[in-house]
């Protein structure tokens, strides 16, 4: 699978798009994540999986929690991506 096609697959599940809502008020533990999900926490950590393999977010150990983040240089280039694809009248690379 390629990197393009990693981050679609990360961004078509509406569980992992609303962990990346989630995140864009700041980095947050997996415990604080789970709070708002009504699933376990195995299943969560399976889209926490694939949101880490499509490189959209980062996730570093602080001691026992797991905290993450957006990478939005990841984000920013989806955006731009969707746009040429949705907009005639954006310039930019062919995709």
């Amino acid at each position: 699978m390629t990197p393009q096609q990693t981050v679609w697959k990360a961004l078509a599940d509406p569980t992992r798009r609303g962990i990346i809502r989630t995140l864009k008020s700041g980095s947050k533990t997996a415990g604080e994540i789970a709070d708002e999900f009504p699933m376990t926490r195995a299943s969560l950590s399976q889209h926490f999986i694939a949101l880490n393999s499509g490189d959209l977010v980062r996730s570093v150990r602080r001691g026992e929690h797991i905290v993450f983040s957006l990478k939005t240089s990841v984000l920013v280039d989806v955006a731009a991506i969707l746009m040429v694809l949705f907009d005639r009248n954006v310039k930019g690379d062919k995709v």
